[in-house]
């Protein structure tokens, strides 16, 4: 950051709106400091330093790492997978360098462009201005690759990357083709759902004609958290989620089960050396069946009592579990790490309920994210081993998608994929 911004950001409110920082060039435009991802994030106002999760400020841009993975997960999300209707090579990159741009000055609490108004009145705006006022609210904007973009079309094919299989069909799958797969994905997280709409409305905006909106999805109310002080988030059925989940403090965790490598990411795949690996799942949860079944049952099928999180005969959520002590079939004894040679899943996941499904119950459930270095060793065997899931009886999964998430954008000059376009 300039010192002119620095002395500009002294100068004003901790938490400027969308129109005070616009003049501000909009790149590595963060209020404060953050660590890689910007899980620690602060913002200061006057003498005094908050957690930017309850400033609403901004959560930096450029970093080795993508924000919005490790980064302390935000209450609210819109998820959209883009088809690309471009054939053209160099129309693409250009649009990734300006998605880039946009995001840069999004993330930073300013407007896309020259803005939402102010412009030549025979023209668009640059910016659809609903979020016109609003707090940065801690956007993030995270981008990933589908398997189907290294189809040929952009001479890509090479560059692969062994970890971007097609994911198998697992046993109870009811996946709806309309809500699976996509060229690319961006997931924005943020803390105003208004926010998180405005980034991807204008993203496609400015993708019009070369990408379209494939599926997409909205989500509230955290499933997991990767701030390990923070209460434990619970699902739609009531239960916490997400106990052991990956810290975004830990860097040894993260860089053993998240972070891709240089020797993890070798001949065509080297561009995802920072990068990781996301799966979405759609998960249709019967909340109405669920809702008639005991407590006891519930308590059985995850494994831990509903109210502290404890597992099976300990006394409090982080206890270590006693994985014999539990069912057989208890969704935690078969999802943890121990059960599934070391797996470990970043989860992300948000609640999301869409109107009903015609036959008057909720269309509800949960919107499963998962980071990790290879689905091959992470996620495939975990949602294998979860076959026999007494969980299975309440859920379904009903839309799939797996994108390679590439490193971070490193500073003003560089663009979401250009690691993988070079």
């Amino acid at each position: 950051m300039s010192e002119e911004i620095q002395e500009q950001t002294a100068a004003e409110a901790a938490v400027p709106s969308r129109r005070k920082v616009i003049g501000w060039g909009g790149a590595g435009l963060a209020l404060g400091a953050a660590a890689a991802g910007g899980a620690v994030a602060l913002t200061r106002d006057g003498d005094t330093t908050a957690p930017v999760a309850d400033s609403g400020g901004a959560v930096p841009f450029h970093g080795a790492h993508q924000a919005g993975i490790a980064t302390a997960v935000q209450d609210r999300l819109h998820f959209a997978s883009f088809d690309v209707k471009t054939k053209d090579r160099a129309e693409l990159i250009q649009l990734l360098k300006d998605w880039t741009r946009a995001a840069e000055r999004m993330t930073a609490g300013a407007e896309v462009g020259e803005g939402a108004y102010g412009g030549l009145p025979e023209a668009p705006p640059d910016d659809t201005g609903e979020a016109l006022g609003l707090k940065p609210s801690r956007l993030t904007l995270t981008i990933g690759f589908g398997p189907s973009l290294f189809d040929g079309r952009f001479g890509l094919k090479d560059k692969r990357p062994g970890s971007l299989v097609e994911l198998p069909k697992f046993p109870g799958d009811n996946l709806d083709p309309a809500r699976s797969g996509g060229d690319i994905c961006v997931q924005a997280c943020a803390d105003d759902p208004q926010v998180a709409v405005h980034a991807i409305r204008n993203l496609a905006r400015i993708g019009f004609g070369k990408v379209a909106v494939r599926w997409s999805q909205l989500g509230f109310g955290k499933t997991s958290s990767t701030t390990p002080d923070a209460q434990t988030p619970r699902n739609l059925f009531g239960f916490k989620d997400g106990t052991r989940n990956i810290a975004g403090t830990e860097a040894e965790r993260l860089a053993k089960h998240v972070w891709v490598s240089g020797k993890d990411a070798e001949g065509g795949a080297a561009w995802m050396d920072g990068g990781s690996y996301l799966v979405a799942r759609r998960i249709r949860m019967n909340v109405e069946t669920w809702d008639r079944t005991p407590l006891a049952e519930q308590e059985d099928i995850f494994g831990r009592d509903k109210r502290e999180g404890a597992p099976v005969g300990k006394a409090k959520e982080h206890d270590q579990p006693f994985l014999k002590a539990m069912k057989p079939d208890a969704h935690v004894r078969l999802a943890h790490p121990d059960s599934n040679h070391g797996a470990t899943l970043l989860r992300r996941g948000y609640s999301f309920t869409d109107g009903t499904d015609g036959l008057g119950r909720l269309e509800a459930g949960l919107f499963f994210l998962a980071y990790q270095k290879d689905v091959r060793t992470g996620f495939i065997p975990v949602q294998t081993s979860l076959a026999s899931d007494a969980l299975n009886e309440y859920i379904q999964h009903v839309g799939s998608a797996l994108f390679a998430i590439p490193p971070g954008v490193r500073d003003k000059d560089d663009w979401w994929g250009r690691t993988l376009f070079s």
